[in-house]
């Protein structure tokens, strides 16, 4: 069983003991809480498929937090324009969380 779950503006495939890294939930959440996310746009049972208009009614997914920050790999920005001598660099590291999905409800 698998559902499409949208979180923080973004879809993922959640489905029952995997690992999800998510957009950094804030200070808020420590190592261990729980989260639910209740918007499911999909849910798939064995090939039985139930499709929200705009979301599936009464189906969450309950995660639980694995790490409250994670940084991802850092991306290099580097601007130049020809012949001015304009060269700009800088780097971007973006903050997640990891979560594992305990339970998929739908």
């Amino acid at each position: 069983m698998f559902v499409i779950v949208e979180i923080q503006g973004q879809q993922f495939k959640a489905e029952k003991d995997k690992f999800l890294y998510v957009h950094y939930l804030g200070e808020e959440v420590k190592e261990g809480d729980k989260v639910e996310f209740d918007r499911v746009l999909l849910a798939d049972a064995d090939g039985d498929v139930k499709v929200g208009a705009p979301t599936v009614e009464g189906a969450k997914v309950v995660c639980e937090v694995a790490a409250p920050l994670v940084k991802g790999d850092k991306v290099i920005v580097f601007k130049k324009k020809r012949r001015k001598g304009y060269r700009v660099k800088n780097g971007h590291r973006q903050y997640f969380t990891k979560v594992v999905i305990k339970d998929v409800i739908a």
